[in-house]
């Protein structure tokens, strides 16, 4: 008995392999519109900051790029095709589990790179093996993802630093007095300010993309490929520099129009075609230098497998993909599931935060309100801020500004000031972390020239304090997992170091305005159970 059930089985099995070919190809496509529904609002969150960030409309390109080498390789995936593969769905397993924490979460990048995941199990699980001549060019869009907004600050104030630095001793190199400071380039004339447009995010992201692909297409040994896509980061750097320096230049001979409009603009295409001559130089450099091939023999596209090798090659024994069969309903499972989860609002207060009723008078403390210019609050993204200049009645000045986020769900977040301090001139000259009455901060000193500023700040998140800004974002993670919770604040406490006083003095001050204003600031934030205001 037991042996006839198990011939049964096995028979039923026989059959299902025995699908045709063209239901199996059909069975697939079904597999890929899945996923392609249940990735839908990941995906437009993507194209959305194609359209948005300059920084990343290469994007559009990249899954045109990705299809087009699919397309050039189809004879050798179908030539190389032997069997399924049952690897692919451990990684489609992997994929849906990511996809969960990143929807959950809400975080982008965990939905953005899972689809990835999901695109490379489901081709281990249809051709098994010929996924070699397919995960090129499902890795490639990874390079049209885009980055959270934390890792992309960070990335544009650095590269600002560095071109900023650069682009100042090209132009001394040129015997132009220059003097920089911070990101602000002062010429004597005339003052440029490198943006964050001009960190040079727009080159690297796109180089990089262009390099995965040169690297791909190169017919060179594995250590030339890597040396290739590697040289985009030194290229972009040094380029977006020399940019920056013709525009200081310019700027220093024409006037400041050179620094705007069309010409800019323009000189900008020019430099990132350029970079583009110099990856080509580097191949031909490293050729000079070994095999000797040419240009057109080192990116000469393998001869394609003939359509007849195709015809009697493994494709026409395409069999039922037996695992993509087991994925059809776990896509469908998934997308149940997550239907349901997208209807999950996240908790929050009912009463709206009101940080413009912070007081003015704050123990000895008389304050006045300030402003932040129309254009970075937008930048920025919060949801509500309050900014006041305080003095004491020494006429002791305090600087006070909140940030608050009822959401950093969209992967938008409070900026910290470790990252930003920099780009306005200021030197950190000394970082650490420490307590204000149980209260973890940091503490900045920063300088510029002969000032000094002591700058203490933290996070609010959902009542609790915290100054490291790792274990914010775990926090923020694992709140947004169990309590569906993502609100948060950024506070900055910053006062001068004046002539008449030394580091101390100032360090007391700040510590002092801290005590007084914390009791007032806990009760505009929501704390870390909402059931009193719910």
């Amino acid at each position: 008995m037991g042996f006839k059930d198990e011939n049964r089985s096995e028979a039923k099995v026989n059959r299902l392999s025995d699908m045709p070919p063209k239901l199996s190809m059909a069975l697939f496509a079904v597999a890929l519109g899945l996923s392609f529904w249940l990735y839908w609002d990941g995906l437009a969150e993507a194209v959305l900051r194609w359209q948005l960030q300059e920084e990343y409309s290469h994007g559009y390109i990249i899954p045109l790029v990705s299809l087009y080498i699919l397309w050039e390789r189809r004879f050798q995936i179908a030539a190389g095709y032997q069997s399924f593969s049952w690897w692919g769905l451990p990684i489609i397993v992997l994929a849906l589990a990511i996809l969960l924490v990143g929807e959950i979460s809400a975080l982008y990048m965990l939905i953005h790179y899972s689809f990835i995941l999901l695109l490379l199990g489901l081709s281990i699980a249809f051709l098994g093996s010929a996924t070699r001549h397919t995960w090129v060019p499902i890795a490639l869009l990874g390079f049209a993802v885009p980055l959270p907004y934390f890792i992309e600050v960070i990335l544009t104030s650095n590269l600002q630093l560095i071109s900023s630095q650069l682009g100042v001793e090209i132009i001394r190199l040129c015997r132009i007095p220059v003097f920089l400071s911070g990101n602000i380039i002062d010429l004597g004339n005339y003052q440029l300010q490198v943006v964050e447009a001009c960190s040079g995010l727009r080159y690297l992201f796109p180089l990089m993309s262009l390099g995965f692909i040169g690297a791909y297409l190169y017919q060179g040994s594995l250590w030339k490929k890597v040396i290739l896509f590697l040289s985009t980061v030194p290229i972009t750097i040094f380029m977006n520099s020399l940019r920056i320096a013709i525009t200081g230049l310019l700027v220093d001979n024409w006037g400041a129009e050179m620094a705007e409009g069309f010409l800019h603009d323009f000189e900008g295409w020019l430099i990132f075609m350029a970079c583009g001559g110099l990856m080509l130089l580097l191949v031909l450099l490293m050729e000079l230098f070994t095999t000797r091939l040419s240009i057109r023999q080192a990116f000469a596209v393998p001869v394609s497998v003939s359509a007849d090798q195709y015809a009697g090659g493994g494709m026409a024994s395409l069999k039922c993909p037996l695992p993509v069969v087991v994925a059809v309903p776990m896509l469908l499972a998934a997308l149940v599931g997550l239907t349901s989860i997208e209807s999950r609002e996240e908790t929050a207060t009912l009463e709206r935060i009101n940080l413009a009723t912070f007081p003015l008078q704050l123990d000895e403390w008389t304050g006045q309100d300030d402003s932040i210019d129309a254009e970075v609050a937008d930048k920025l993204g919060f949801s509500e801020y309050v900014m006041i200049n305080y003095h004491n009645p020494e006429q002791r000045p305090i600087n006070f500004y909140v940030a608050y986020y009822a959401s950093q769900r969209k992967g938008v977040s409070p900026h910290s000031p470790k990252v930003c301090i920099p780009g306005g001139g200021w030197e950190i000259a000394n970082f650490q972390r420490t307590t204000v009455d149980q209260i973890p901060v940091n503490r900045v000193l920063i300088r510029k020239g002969l000032q000094d500023q002591i700058v203490y700040y933290w996070f609010e998140e959902r009542g609790v304090p915290i100054a490291n800004e790792y274990i914010k974002k775990w926090m923020l993670f694992k709140d947004a997992l169990f309590l569906n919770r993502t609100d948060g604040s950024l506070i900055r406490v910053t006062t001068p170091v004046l002539p008449d006083e030394d580091v101390m003095d100032a360090d007391q001050r700040a510590k002092a305005f801290i005590r007084s204003s914390r009791n007032q600031l806990l009760q505009l934030l929501p704390a870390k159970s909402l059931e009193g205001t719910l």
